[in-house]
């Protein structure tokens, strides 16, 4: 098919919705001869740090910066001037401030939704999923995650619900679409141990040929062959810095760039090509927990994986990847002092994160015990003030509420003594209106204008791979 023909009488015109004019304020040409001489992509990976707000992006790289003398991958990407690069508005269609199903569904269906639901309308209507139209038009399709593999952000390029909150069956259909890979966390949603109905999600996904793995050297031994379900923890994933301290659970859990990588040599040899989703999840869930240890690490977690994906994309020049989040999260960022850089740096020697530290306390711990917890987690000598205060909250079952907080535990209060010791501030605990980073690299990088709308990245990846809205 000839790009300029499929521009101009497309997807893209026939909703009514434009990569030319995103928001109604007077279009931008676009250059068809520089569209007719761009490759078609056959294959996009879509990499998702899920929560990212931009002062999560600038710290992980002047962490790895500080720490190592070279900055992250993404930013890499921008200094070398590889890519294209926008902005993106992500509102969902009842707030400025989206969730992730609203978000995802934005990119998966093409329209705007509440938040809280999955490619589906005020009034039930169903929007198609786009993996599930690249599916119809013969290429192999999958998502990899550190948090439940039926969470919002796979399930929205994936299936319809009316509710992000039905895991257990979004991964009932998963199996009735037969996507090719998809790996995370979740296996409460798929085994029978856990599971309301008691339906062993994971013999049903054997009987249809899937090979079922559930440790990191299980899938790095696996038949590319064959479709892969890879579940590989009870929720989410251990947090990247948890996981890295721990040998039980690096022996047992895999990276997230582990993951990307099987994902695409299962799916490369497809002759009609493939697309993927990466998220890496647990960024949002450390920002809500204003957790730095939690967010740095596995913000540089998806920068390992942005590597795989930009590496098989350099060797193979069909293939589109796309670099984004989905929201801001807690806004943190890194703040002024007299000690701002010795602080900051103070991170390279964080072992756990808050989540870890706090999970170990209990009311029966006395200061003297907190205060040991924080040195080794944090190498920083806490007083007995601070420790009290922890304490306290254990002491006297006090509640700190928050998205990801069952436990109730007192993120917040910690974040705020962490403050002091590597000077990284946190605005909230929720999710922002941010306009959010979008870069592309490879065939149908051109489409992409400085500023556009969520929902026009629906339609850039259809028009990119030469696939009709017509499903």
């Amino acid at each position: 098919m000839d790009r300029r023909k499929f521009f101009k009488n497309g997807s893209l015109f026939a909703v009514g919705t434009s990569l030319l004019n995103p928001f109604d304020l007077g279009a931008n040409p676009i250059d068809l001869d520089r569209l007719k001489s761009s490759k078609v992509a056959k294959n996009i990976i879509v990499v998702v740090s899920d929560g990212m707000s931009i002062g999560t992006l600038n710290m992980a790289d002047l962490y790895l910066s500080r720490k190592t003398g070279t900055g992250s991958n993404w930013l890499q990407l921008y200094k070398d001037n590889k890519i294209t690069r926008g902005l993106m508005d992500m509102a969902s269609a009842n707030s400025i401030v989206t969730d992730s199903a609203a978000a995802s569904s934005s990119w998966g269906g093409g329209v705007r939704i509440n938040n809280g639901a999955l490619n589906m309308g005020p009034n039930g209507e169903n929007h198609l999923p786009i993996w599930q139209k690249f599916k119809k038009a013969g290429k192999m399709a999958g998502c990899v995650t550190t948090v439940p593999i039926t969470h919002a952000t796979p399930a929205g390029f994936c299936i319809n619900s009316k509710s992000r909150n039905t895991q257990a069956t979004i991964a009932e259909s998963y199996l009735a679409q037969e996507f090719d890979v998809m790996m995370g966390g979740g296996d409460k949603y798929f085994s029978a141990e856990y599971r309301e109905d008691k339906r062993d999600m994971y013999q049903e996904f054997e009987a249809k040929g899937y090979q079922i793995v559930k440790t990191r050297n299980e899938m790095l031994g696996v038949n590319t062959n064959n479709p892969i379900l890879g579940v590989f923890s009870l929720d989410a994933l251990p947090y990247t810095i948890d996981r890295t301290n721990s040998t039980a659970l690096t022996e047992k859990i895999p990276t997230l760039a582990e993951m990307t990588q099987t994902a695409i040599d299962r799916m490369k040899n497809n002759p009609d090509g493939f697309v993927l989703q990466v998220e890496a999840g647990k960024v949002d869930w450390a920002a809500h927990a204003n957790d730095i240890a939690g967010l740095i690490y596995d913000q540089t977690s998806h920068d390992e994986a942005i590597k795989v994906a930009i590496d098989f994309a350099e060797k193979n020049h069909d293939t589109l990847v796309i670099i984004t989040t989905d929201h801001g999260n807690s806004n943190p960022g890194i703040l002024y002092g007299k000690k701002t850089n010795e602080n900051f740096d103070k991170i390279q020697d964080y072992k756990h994160t808050n989540e870890w530290i706090l999970n170990g306390i209990s009311k029966e711990n006395t200061i003297a015990q907190i205060k040991e917890r924080l040195a080794y987690a944090n190498n920083f000598g806490a007083t007995n003030e601070e420790a009290d205060l922890i304490l306290s909250y254990y002491r006297n079952l006090k509640a700190e509420e928050g998205v990801y907080n069952y436990k109730h535990l007192p993120y917040k209060v910690l974040a705020d003594i962490q403050q002091q010791h590597n000077s990284v501030g946190w605005h909230s605990m929720v999710h922002s209106a941010d306009y959010v980073e979008l870069a592309m690299f490879g065939p149908g990088s051109e489409l992409l204008t400085p500023f556009i709308k969520n929902t026009d990245l629906h339609y850039l990846m259809l028009t990119a791979a030469e696939v009709e809205n017509k499903f």
